[in-house]
């Protein structure tokens, strides 16, 4: 049985019309924090950070259900695409099972 679930959404946006990197930091700072503060999720801009014209972010929580891991991830992923005057240009979920194998391991014992 799992401890619990880690639930992590990557995200690329792309803004090819975006000529620096204070514009582009115009469109996608607002939408981070209001990921923040409208969803239990911890929200970073991962890669990109020097390019004008696109950037990643990452979007993580963690919980006992699998169900409201993988609902939460999926709010936030159609949040963001909804959000922003930016294209979504890929997107990548990953839920890993947390405290499985320890909990396997004790049970031997």
């Amino acid at each position: 049985m799992a401890l619990g679930y880690v639930g992590v959404l990557t995200m690329r946006l792309e803004m090819p019309w975006v000529s620096n990197l204070k514009e582009k930091r115009a469109l996608v700072r607002p939408v981070v924090e209001r990921l923040k503060v409208r969803f239990p999720l911890t929200v970073a801009r991962l890669d990109g950070l020097d390019a004008h014209d696109w950037e990643v972010i990452g979007v993580a929580t963690i919980s006992n259900d699998y169900g409201w891991v993988k609902e939460t991830l999926k709010m936030a992923a159609d949040y963001v695409a909804s959000e922003g005057p930016y294209r979504v240009a890929s997107e990548d979920t990953e839920i890993t099972v947390i405290g499985e194998d320890e909990l396997d391991d004790e049970s031997e014992d």
